[in-house]
């Protein structure tokens, strides 16, 4: 008898599985590693064209802080060789003795007076003259156009001029040093760069204009002193240009002596690219601003109220400005520089943008001898509280002297500068300071809140 399903069967057969193909697999990996490599490489392309123009939307590049060397004097600078030379080994005595002698037998000595002349003295200013002809690459002329109305009252243009120095660039900018009242409330900021017929007629071969005049921005200003850097975009300034100027030398003031050889730059009788030349007359004068006591340097080189610039020494860096500013300039006949030392701290802050700390004092140091003498406390002695200021503000008062800011105890001038530079616009800092009473001096916490000098 058949099986009951026999005839509903469909035709039973074994599938058998199809032989690899191994040559064609082969081809397929080596196809499938090559599309990786290409898509690799294509990617990898792409992202080196687009990573620069995608990179600023979500890392913003930050400018690099510019910094400008510090100072020191030559006495700190002997003090520390004398410190070196003690911890070395004493040489034989005999052998100093020796030595001594046989450069004694070796130096000459020209005892000989000899008059100079009227051709001496004109080598000497033409070197002089030459100087301040290699350092005048990096004066410009700074021009502020602001809009004003004539007695018709009809608007137009009226521009304001000054000397300009050029003291550094960052990655973006040149950077000029100027004074802030030309270029305060104006329309735009020009820069001109030293005129060059050469180079001028150069330039005109490429677009027909010389490009020596371009548009500036202010970066910031010092309500102080008056100084302020303005910056021009280095994209705008042309090959040409940048190979005429010259970034200048900012030198060391604080071992000024008199009698030193001085050449006066920039605009010191009101036309720029002027060179005076003379002799520092005294180091010994200092200003007191607000916050800040600056060593000015007296000449003998002729000057205006109108006048500003630089004043270098025989090696041609910059050793002092002189500024139209009221505060700084005390004579009106003869030139008067501030340090260039002393105003390193607040250039490098106006570079980077920086506002410069205001809290309105103006002070003396209290010495021993003063302390001694006056039975006043050390610290600094507040001749005057600026009317007005965060100091006023706070409750400090003429006559107080200040102790410490925030715990940090204050002996000079020098420690007050150094500490407020180190703060910034809003912080909030307590002065500890010491008050006369009837019997005898009381301590007082002022919180004061820096601010900036308009």
């Amino acid at each position: 008898m058949p099986p009951k399903n026999e005839g509903k069967h469909f035709i039973k057969e074994k599938i058998k599985d199809k032989p690899l193909n191994k040559k064609k697999v082969l081809h397929k990996g080596i196809a499938t590693i090559g599309y990786a490599i290409l898509f690799g490489f294509v990617s990898c392309l792409v992202f080196c064209v687009l990573r620069p123009i995608m990179e600023p939307w979500f890392a913003p590049e930050q400018d690099q802080w510019i910094g400008i060397p510090k100072d020191t004097r030559a006495d700190d600078e002997s003090q520390a060789d004398d410190t070196a030379a003690d911890t070395e080994p004493q040489q034989d005595q005999a052998k100093e003795d020796a030595d001594k002698k046989k450069k004694e037998k070796q130096t000459v000595y020209v005892t000989e007076k000899k008059a100079m002349t009227l051709d001496d003295y004109q080598v000497l200013q033409n070197q002089l003259y030459r100087i301040g002809n290699q350092v005048n690459k990096s004066i410009v002329t700074v021009t502020g156009v602001k809009e004003v109305n004539n007695i018709f009252d009809s608007p137009y243009e009226a521009a304001g001029q000054a000397s300009g120095l050029i003291i550094g660039s960052s990655s973006k900018e040149l950077l000029i040093l100027t004074e802030y009242s030309v270029i305060a409330d104006v329309k735009s900021i020009r820069v001109t760069f030293l005129k060059d017929d050469t180079l001028e007629s150069e330039l005109k071969k490429y677009d027909g204009n010389t490009g020596l005049t371009l548009d500036a921005k202010l970066k910031k200003y010092d309500g102080n002193t008056g100084i302020a850097v303005l910056g021009v975009p280095l994209e705008n300034i042309s090959e040409e240009v940048m190979n005429h100027i010259e970034i200048a030398v900012l030198g060391n003031s604080l071992n000024l002596r008199q009698g030193k050889m001085v050449v006066a730059l920039g605009s010191p009788l009101g036309t720029n690219y002027s060179i005076l030349t003379g002799n520092i007359t005294s180091v010994s004068n200092t200003i007191s601003t607000a916050d800040f006591d600056y060593t000015v340097f007296t000449t003998n080189i002729v000057s205006n109220t109108k006048g500003n610039g630089v004043l270098i020494n025989t090696d041609g860096e910059v050793i002092g400005l002189f500024l139209k500013s009221s505060n700084i300039q005390k004579e009106e006949n003869t030139l008067t520089a501030v340090s260039i030392s002393e105003l390193k701290d607040i250039i490098e802050l106006l570079s980077n943008g920086v506002n410069i700390p205001y809290i309105g004092i103006k002070g003396k140091t209290v010495t021993d001898d003063i302390s001694q003498e006056y039975e006043i406390p050390k610290g600094v002695y507040i001749k005057e509280t600026v009317v007005n200021s965060p100091a006023m503000t706070a409750g400090i008062q003429t006559g107080d002297v200040i102790e410490a800011i925030d715990g940090k105890k204050i002996y000079t001038m020098e420690d007050y500068q150094k500490t407020l530079l180190s703060l910034q616009r809003g912080d909030e800092v307590k002065i500890t300071v010491n008050r006369q009473g009837t019997k005898e001096y009381k301590k007082y916490n002022c919180v004061v809140e820096v601010g900036v000098l308009k």
